[in-house]
């Protein structure tokens, strides 16, 4: 489900944006609206859907449009054009005072440079939204304090922001965003003045605090290792225009042109990408009840020296063809004693762990998902391609045979 809606937003900067709103329909560019009207084209024709519940990272360069963007959510910027449905309440229609109510109850943002009162403490400035919103003293006390608490500021509550390091001052302004119990957090270039190490550890307490509140989240960065972490959607902007727009699988796996490429040449894919992006489904399962003698057959259609066997959705093992020929000799009814353990991979292991373990053994690997429900069989190939993505897939078929020349051609023909 969309909360947020946004429309064929288009921004003029300029004393008369509606007289040149046409020329930018028709594609004028940046520089030449620029020459002819002196007004600035800030965001052209953008249209996103934003959903209940997750992190949507809005990225960019510098002039990119990003933050003027974020800022039309809440009216801090007025459009030229375009719409801005935040549950399908259109914000630019709201009057003066539908406005106010909207900012103090729906949106809360948290800015770059922490935004804090200097003269209040720390718990006045957590509690400054609350007392906007008219809540008792005590009340809006408690509440301060318990998002303190929840950023790991217990204590502090009665120091002043210049007593705290950056890193603290910006828990402060998240604890003071939290605290309104809005439904919608903005945050602009919210951890970019942070020295990396207290950068990563902010990004950890939202992903921490998100997995606990499911609030729904629009982060901007020009930082795409940030963007690939924390977002579930990813837009990326150039010259106010949307340049792409998806999961961080698509921005990664297909990027859109060589402007999202510059950005993508630095970044460990291996921390990024998952088992699943790197698996098969495989043509051929059998279940625990499968007969030897239609095992065997089913097996020697396709070439095969195992198979995958299940237990309904979950995996049970693996049957190999010298197993299943037992089974026969046996006169078994099924092949459920003849399964052995199979080795697997989580779905969420990043490709980097999954490269450890391929490095550790050549054996056949399922993917695996939870209650062990099987997935799909991990391709060696896959892994090496989307790991050495600049590799030539003539290398990446050397690596394979060379690693895993015993098993790795069955558990291409098994993933076929």
């Amino acid at each position: 489900m969309s909360k947020i809606e946004v429309r064929n937003i288009y921004k003029i900067f300029g004393p008369r944006p509606e007289r040149w709103l046409e020329a930018a329909r028709q594609g004028i560019g940046k520089q030449e609206l620029l020459a002819e009207s002196g007004h600035t084209l800030g965001l052209r024709d953008i249209s996103l859907s934003i959903e209940e519940g997750s992190i949507y990272v809005i990225m960019g360069l510098s002039g990119s449009g990003k933050s003027t963007l974020i800022r039309h959510f809440n009216r801090l910027i007025e459009p030229s054009a375009g719409q801005i449905l935040v549950d399908d309440v259109d914000v630019v229609t709201l009057g003066k005072t539908e406005l106010e109510k909207f900012r103090q109850q729906k949106m809360s943002m948290v800015f770059q440079r922490f935004g804090l009162f200097p003269h209040r403490t720390v718990i006045q400035n957590v509690a400054y939204g609350l007392q906007v919103q008219g809540m008792g003293k005590r009340e809006r006390h408690e509440r301060a304090q318990h998002w303190l608490e929840q950023v790991g500021l217990t204590g502090f509550g009665n120091q002043y922001p210049h007593q705290l390091s950056g890193g603290m001052q910006q828990r402060v302004g998240l604890a003071r965003a939290l605290a309104t119990d809005a439904e919608i957090l903005l945050m602009d270039e919210a951890f970019s003045a942070l020295d990396p190490l207290i950068r990563r550890e902010m990004q950890d307490q939202l992903l921490q605090l998100q997995s606990q509140l499911n609030k729904t989240i629009v982060f901007i960065t020009h930082d795409l290792d940030e963007a690939l972490r924390l977002g579930n959607r990813i837009a990326i902007l150039k010259g106010g225009e949307l340049v792409q727009e998806g999961t961080p699988e698509d921005i990664l796996l297909a990027p859109a042109d060589d402007y999202v490429q510059s950005f993508l040449q630095d970044v460990n894919r291996g921390k990024v990408l998952n088992a699943v992006h790197a698996c098969n489904e495989p043509s051929l399962t059998l279940t625990m009840r499968s007969r030897p003698a239609h095992a065997i057959e089913r097996m020697a259609e396709r070439n095969f020296d195992y198979t995958v066997v299940l237990d309904g959705k979950r995996l049970a093992g693996i049957l190999t063809r010298a197993t299943v020929e037992q089974a026969v000799r046996d006169g078994a009814r099924d092949v459920a004693r003849y399964v052995e353990d199979m080795a697997t991979v989580p779905a969420t292991a990043g490709l980097d762990e999954v490269l450890g373990r391929m490095l550790r053994s050549t054996d056949p690997m399922a993917v695996t998902g939870e209650n062990d429900e099987f997935l799909g069989m991990l391709s060696r190939s896959k892994v090496v391609e989307l790991v050495t993505p600049a590799l030539e897939s003539a290398t990446a078929d050397g690596v394979d045979s060379d690693s895993a020349a015993s098993t790795d051609g069955t558990t291409a023909r098994t993933a076929a």
